[in-house]
């Protein structure tokens, strides 16, 4: 018999006065354990607040090794232990005041513009800001499709001042910043937004096959700063795919189940464990998969647009192997209760955390800003054979910074060779190359060797082997 579940209706003006009688309490604490930081959160419940403070921690690039979760009835109790990518706990006063006013004022409307010039670091733009215009782009992904679009923008005077494209299944999803690259600033002009997006659908439906469906949407910003449904870069891109169904036939490890797996825990298995289970009124998640970086904001944010709340959870990492428990109930308070609903939740969580892992290459870009960068960037990629899966740019005052993921059709030896060739044919810009797999990245070189290299007339070098440090620590027993 299907559970049925009746929840009071709250009034938004009472749950506001709650909040008001019972502010979020956020303690940093750097004490209790000596090898990471305490990130602890207590306050009155509230839906999606869980994404929210995981979404503050990963935006600062941080480390979630650990994360116990704790939110049934009206109060939660959540604490996060964090480092920062090189392991060390954080000292800095500036960024700690930050954690703690960023997690208190994700509830009330967002992170003003004067917290984070008080913070001593950059926090990586991932929201629309009203000096640009937004657009958003899916459907079918192709090689060159990012260069395409790219250069397009850079012919009709539109200047790209962020990006971030994901692609996963054959699906592409983007969210490109513009503003007019004539006059400046965001393009207000309806006539002028207009032509933008016909010459991007032109691009789009280019190549298309029959049946296949694309999408570019001008996203419309309020004199608030508030774009209308939009509230994170990143957020955005994982509805966009969950749009584009991009979770079909999407599945993890089916040769057993991830506590039987020895090849994951030895770390050679690369497949996605997902198990479902009924647990004391509650469906238990469990997710074993490689550890990476913003695995946790993943999971939550697919399980947060699969509109399920999370009551308890725990995470963490052994080794090399990530582990997640989650007990979720629908938001209406119902379980999964058919075999059906547990396997399109197995088939979204695998998708989920596919659409950020890391294969092939790794370019990071760094150069002064001007107009058609991401045309020049991604067009020596794509002459020299390659394809972007995912990537991201931004400016920095004067300078853009970016990391584009690359792979070939060959693999091996070639595909080095091509990236090598990117960075030497990207003259004035600094680059840097890295082989990704897994948790272990190699460095190839970077433009700045082969500089070094002209100038004492001598080859190109050999290739640089090097393990990166683990960047989370491991669950103790």
């Amino acid at each position: 018999m299907m559970e049925i579940a009746y929840q009071p209706r709250i009034d938004s003006e009472i749950e506001s006065l709650v909040e008001r009688i019972n502010p979020p309490s956020v303690c940093v604490d750097n004490d209790s354990d000596p090898n990471c930081t305490l990130v602890k959160v207590d306050s009155a419940n509230k839906y999606g607040i869980l994404l929210d403070m995981v979404q503050v921690l990963a935006d600062l690039d941080l480390v979630i090794s650990k994360s116990y979760i704790s939110s049934d009835g009206d109060w939660f109790m959540d604490v996060f232990h964090v480092t920062d990518q090189l392991g060390n706990k954080l000292t800095d006063r500036s960024l700690i005041l930050y954690i703690q006013q960023a997690i208190c004022y994700s509830r009330k409307g967002g992170i003003t513009k004067e917290m984070q010039s008080n913070l001593k670091r950059e926090v990586q733009q991932r929201h629309v800001s009203t000096e640009h215009t937004a657009f958003e782009i899916t459907g079918i992904d192709r090689p060159g499709l990012l260069s395409e679009i790219s250069a397009v923008l850079s012919d009709i005077g539109c200047h790209v001042t962020a990006a971030v494209a994901w692609t996963h299944h054959e699906r592409a999803a983007m969210v490109i910043y513009l503003e007019d690259g004539f006059n400046g600033g965001p393009i207000i002009d309806p006539i002028r937004k207009a032509q933008v997006k016909d010459h991007l659908d032109i691009v789009m439906e280019a190549h298309q096959r029959v049946g296949d469906e694309s999408r570019v949407v001008v996203s419309v910003v309020e004199a608030k700063g508030a774009p209308v449904g939009w509230a994170h870069t990143e957020r955005r891109l994982h509805e966009l795919m969950y749009a584009e169904r991009d979770y079909e036939n999407c599945f993890g490890c089916d040769c057993c189940s991830g506590d039987r797996c020895d090849a994951l825990w030895r770390g050679r298995c690369e497949r996605i464990h997902v198990a479902i289970e009924a647990c004391n009124g509650y469906s238990m998640v469990s997710v074993k998969c490689r550890d990476r970086p913003k695995l946790l904001f993943d999971t939550v944010c697919a399980l947060k647009e699969l509109q399920f709340v999370v009551f308890h959870a725990v995470a963490g990492a052994r080794g090399s192997t990530a582990e997640q428990e989650y007990f979720i109930r629908k938001k209406n308070g119902c379980t999964l209760e058919t075999e059906g609903q547990r396997e399109r939740l197995r088939h979204c969580l695998v998708a989920a955390i596919s659409r950020r892992a890391s294969r092939g290459f790794k370019l990071d870009v760094r150069t002064k800003n001007k107009m058609g960068l991401l045309s020049d960037v991604t067009r020596t990629v794509r002459e020299n054979g390659l394809s972007i899966t995912r990537a991201e740019m931004s400016t920095q005052g004067e300078n853009a910074v970016g990391s584009f993921y690359v792979a070939g059709v060959s693999g091996g030896e070639k595909d080095a060779n091509a990236v090598e060739a990117v960075v030497r044919e990207l003259h004035g810009v600094v680059v840097s190359a890295v082989r990704t797999v897994g948790m272990v990245s190699t460095r190839l070189g970077s433009s700045s060797d082969v500089e070094e290299e002209n100038r004492a007339k001598s080859s190109i070098g050999r290739l640089l082997w090097s393990k990166l440090e683990r960047l989370s620590t491991s669950i103790r027993r």
